[in-house]
């Protein structure tokens, strides 16, 4: 399997895969009221678990219609793992250097963080007060763990939602379209316009559930999708250039939990601005460094990559 224009598998099949699995996991998440014909949940916990259900599912069947079509030369479990970029060697690489480059993008967002820690550490004391609120802090984890544990909400964006998509969009559908001779570039922004379509269930949601207008649904579902297919472009690169799963994954998690960057604040409008940008500037500046192939492979065959799946070619 590589990139270097020998198909291994035909574009059209490749194609329809890729779609066929972003519909599925759409369609699927209302297949217990519309095609089961199951009563409505009786609570959000209840709504959820059942879209759990189905993004598993959903995700099962990628992996196992991927493992049919691509030409994987041998079944042994690590060989089909490392297909999906399921792997343990270099996997703090994997983990690490991808998370201290995503942060970049949220510098202004951390340096606000900071400057409130700040102020709130002057206002009850100092040293003093901190190591207190420190121990605090400490002590809480057990109670936060278990209140985390038990919030659905939680699961949905930093668990299931952040591993079916990474798994579905990334893992699935880079190696297809690969593999029948797309270029690294042109499947790095394909991936992202179906990794949107995994959204557009969002707008029936804002329009019907939420009782939004048309046009403020569809303005807030379009904002939604570009930032779905930036993210989506972002999370193609690092799984190609790093051959790791755990990169986009734990990008993934980290953008979900941290929300839209903040680029200006009312208070620290000049010093957080500033941050930003030079969070911006750095992360294009490292974007490449930090995700060289060799860092995150072994040097095989005059190729450093995760099954030479980093030929820019």
């Amino acid at each position: 399997m590589s990139s270097d224009g020998d198909s291994n598998i035909s574009t059209p099949v490749s194609v329809a895969s890729c779609v066929a699995m972003a519909l599925f996991y759409v369609l699927i998440l209302y297949a217990p009221t519309v095609i089961l014909r199951l009563p409505a949940p009786s609570s959000f916990s209840d709504f959820m678990i059942r879209r759990f259900v189905c993004a598993a599912i959903s995700t099962v069947a990628s992996l196992v219609l991927t493992a049919f079509i691509l030409p994987i030369k041998s079944w042994e479990v690590s060989v089909i793992l490392g297909v999906f970029g399921i792997r343990k060697d270099y996997l703090w690489q994997g983990v690490v250097y991808p998370l201290l480059l995503t942060s970049l993008i949220y510098a202004g967002s951390l340096f606000l963080n900071l400057l409130l820690l700040l102020e709130s550490w002057k206002e009850s004391g100092g040293a003093c007060s901190l190591f207190s609120k420190v121990r605090s802090f400490v002590q809480a984890i057990p109670a936060c763990i278990l209140i985390c544990a038990s919030d659905v909400s939680f699961w949905r964006n930093l668990v299931v939602a952040p591993l079916t998509e990474e798994l579905v969009f990334r893992a699935c559908m880079i190696p297809l379209l690969l593999c029948a001779g797309f270029r690294i570039y042109s499947a790095i922004f394909l991936c992202p316009i179906l990794f949107s379509l995994a959204h557009l269930n969002h707008f029936r949601e804002m329009y019907i559930r939420h009782n939004r207008s048309y046009i403020k649904a569809s303005l807030i579902v379009g904002l939604q999708l570009g930032y779905t297919v930036v993210f989506g472009s972002y999370a193609s690169f690092l799984f190609i250039r790093t051959g790791h799963l755990a990169a986009p994954l734990f990008a993934h998690i980290f953008c979900n939990y941290m929300g839209l960057p903040v680029v200006i604040h009312s208070r620290r409008k000049g010093l957080v601005s500033a941050a930003a940008l030079a969070g911006v500037f750095g992360f294009v500046k490292l974007l490449f460094p930090l995700t060289k192939p060799s860092m995150y492979n072994d040097t095989t065959n005059n190729c450093p990559c995760w099954l030479g799946y980093c030929l820019w070619n």
